[in-house]
């Protein structure tokens, strides 16, 4: 069984500041706006990486789970680490094996859905999803719309290749989520702790920034990086060791 990073989502207080900014400094393009995620007081954006996606959701009304969100962490941040795997049963029954809630399930023709309570994973949301009808790397994804290739860029960055899970324990998250997914943990190249997927990474590091634990940082396979530094400089996002901030969340360029 694999298991592949195909969405990262952030949560801001309005998206459209957000989603120009992905824009201009990554070259890249809103591909689909889910009008069902209105159902839960949010507004959204997906722009593709690849064949990955970043997404961005705001509110749009009081009393949100993502407004909620954005107070306990102190503003626009990460929000969700979304995977997608190649058997949704086992995974599901390793869910349940263990106790953990789900925050949101659904089932519909081609796509199946199970989102991790964070109170149980530690972290971050953890999201489990499969695209039964189509689960080639380049293949339909149903958060994405029903045709997201039109607006895929591949000249400024090209992939997401690793997301940054910060927590006060951060070891005890990482194995939490080793077990959740059934894959060893290693240490990436610099020793730090990681979760290998398929294609990216998972890597679980102390806070840095004086936030709370969640979703900190993602990044990037560069195609060229002069670009987006310049693009960032000129937006003011740029930070020390050329560390992009977008939505309180910290872009590393590789490559």
């Amino acid at each position: 069984m694999w298991l592949r990073l195909r969405q990262i989502c952030l949560v801001a207080r309005e998206l459209e500041p957000v989603v120009d900014d992905l824009k201009a400094v990554f070259g890249l393009e809103v591909a689909y706006r889910d009008p069902a995620v209105g159902y839960f007081g949010l507004e959204n954006a997906l722009l593709p990486v690849g064949n990955q996606f970043l997404e961005v959701v705001a509110p749009i009304q009081e009393q949100t789970a993502g407004g909620r969100y954005l107070e306990k962490r102190g503003g626009d941040g990460g929000y969700m680490v979304i995977t997608q795997c190649d058997d949704h049963g086992p995974r599901r029954r390793r869910i349940e094996k263990l106790g953990i809630r789900l925050a949101s399930q659904f089932e519909r023709e081609g796509f199946q859905h199970m989102q991790l309570h964070p109170k149980d994973t530690g972290g971050s949301f953890f999201e489990i999803d499969c695209q039964t009808d189509g689960l080639e790397p380049d293949g339909p994804w149903e958060p994405a719309g029903p045709d997201w290739w039109p607006a895929r860029r591949l000249d400024v960055v090209r992939a997401i290749i690793a997301a940054e899970i910060q927590s006060p324990e951060p070891r005890r998250v990482a194995e939490r989520w080793s077990e959740i997914s059934e894959i060893p943990l290693e240490a990436d190249g610099h020793g730090r702790i990681s979760l290998p997927l398929e294609n990216a990474r998972l890597r679980f590091v102390e806070p840095g920034d004086g936030r709370p634990e969640g979703l900190g940082g993602v990044d990037l396979a560069a195609v060229d990086r002069q670009r987006v530094l310049a693009a960032a400089a000129e937006r003011e996002l740029r930070s020390q060791d050329d560390v992009i901030l977008i939505c309180g969340t910290r872009f590393r360029l590789v490559g």
